[in-house]
């Protein structure tokens, strides 16, 4: 069995999102005829609130190992555990490449910077490797054209490092086409070498499965006879525009949404703030806040973010103006049998996901130039919503539509991807 060595700084107990892309590939890798080999950073070293409810979700039989990294300083001065763990990491790696057979390795992004390890381990050793953007690196966010801005900042930095990054890179993967794309028209060169593929956040059901074991209990808000949606992840920049066309659209037509409740979860600006509301201050421009939209900031546990979904009636993913954003989320709700109401870019992969599985209602729009017509088209489509859940049956949902999108054939297509990279290396 050829051996896969996974680096990514956050594995279970880490409660970030990221971490569920290479936890879910090493869930099914042995599978395919690699086996993964992972090295992150120890826990203790982490900024955020660990769950060690997730250690349960790992693959057993499997080696991770921990390294060290440089503690935050106060004032904080740089929290990015992939620079703090740098040099950590990389003598991990080459440690655990002296004590195992490594054919190839594989490092989801961010952490942006762990992508440089790649190069410079191929460089040492002459092992192959692959980058996964998990999120775009090279990224405009508001405020990045203002000059020595912390976001102008950190896009320069990216278009210095991710050239150097890339450039011997075997394989070039994402959660979606747009997220690495952009990567090869900056880097021309790598588009003749390099292999590549897209492979969306996979849907795992035995997460939803050991709920059941662990009788965790919803504690954000408790059930009731009101329509009650969950949106659970993060808020991103883009997704504040949507956010505020759909305020507007119930504020303007209050009285359909008396018996309506969105509970967003986790979206605040700090991992581990309960202070830092995104959404509050949007809700309370429009008379809603309290009543109709409610924001629980501080992430919570993942395990606790399922048991939410599951006690809601409904589940509700809101999109960004981006194309390429694909909320994960997604699939977790088509898994929890909750039906489903999302606002998303027309192009966003979620949205065939969603019409053809028949798990839910979408309002999708093209772009931001387009945000107005959510607005407009809002409470019709709600409406539409509301039929659909009157009749809805997660059994009637075709899961054959979400195959495709499972954490099993996910990683079946990861593992076809690193076999061509390995025949053209040996080729």
């Amino acid at each position: 069995m050829k051996k896969l060595l996974i680096i990514y700084p956050h594995l279970p107990p880490s409660n970030l999102a990221g971490m569920h892309r290479p936890r879910l590939f090493a869930l099914h890798l042995r599978e395919f005829g690699w086996e993964p080999v992972m090295l992150t950073v120890h826990e203790k070293f982490y900024e955020e609130e660990p769950d060690f409810n997730l250690v349960k979700l790992m693959p057993e039989g499997i080696r991770i190992d921990k390294v060290s990294a440089f503690k935050v300083s106060r004032p904080r001065m740089v929290g990015d555990i992939g620079l703090r763990a740098f040099i950590q990491l990389y003598k991990g790696a080459f440690k655990l490449i002296k004590e195992e057979t490594i054919d190839f390795i594989y490092i989801p992004i961010p952490s942006f910077y762990c992508a440089l390890l790649g190069r410079m381990l191929k460089r040492k050793t002459g092992i192959p490797y692959g980058i996964d953007y998990i999120d775009p690196w090279v990224h405009q966010f508001p405020g990045s054209n203002k000059i020595f801005s912390r976001h102008w900042l950190s896009t320069l930095i990216a278009k210095l490092l991710e050239p150097i990054a890339v450039k011997n890179a075997s394989l070039i993967t994402g959660v979606a086409e747009g997220y690495y794309l952009p990567v090869l028209e900056r880097n021309p060169k790598l588009r003749e070498k390099v292999i590549q593929g897209a492979m969306p956040y996979g849907g795992e059901v035995k997460d939803h499965q050991a709920l059941q074991e662990l009788g965790i209990k919803p504690y954000l808000f408790q059930p009731n006879n009101k329509l009650q949606f969950v949106y659970a992840g993060a808020m991103l920049p883009k997704a504040f525009a949507p956010l505020k066309a759909i305020c507007k659209a119930i504020a303007a037509h209050r009285e359909d949404f008396e018996d309506v409740e969105f509970h967003f979860i986790g979206t605040g600006s700090r991992t581990n703030d309960p202070n830092s509301f995104n959404i509050k201050s949007t809700a309370q421009d429009h008379g809603l806040w309290g009543s109709v939209i409610f924001e629980y900031p501080k992430r919570i546990p993942y395990m606790d973010v399922l048991v939410h979904l599951d006690s809601a009636k409904a589940a509700f993913v809101l999109g960004s103006t981006e194309p390429h954003y694909t909320p994960s989320k997604v699939y977790q709700a088509v898994l929890s049998g909750k039906p489903l109401f999302a606002v998303l870019h027309n192009k966003s992969t979620a949205v065939q996901v969603i019409r053809e599985s028949g798990s839910g209602v979408v309002l999708d729009f093209d772009g931001e130039a387009a945000v107005p017509e959510i607005e407009k088209h809002f409470n019709t489509k709600f409406k539409e919503f509301r039929t659909f859940f009157n009749s809805f049956n997660p059994e009637q949902v075709d899961m054959k539509k979400f195959d495709s999108y499972s954490a099993k054939n996910v990683t079946r297509k990861l593992a076809e991807l690193l076999n061509r990279a390995l025949e053209i290396k040996n080729g």
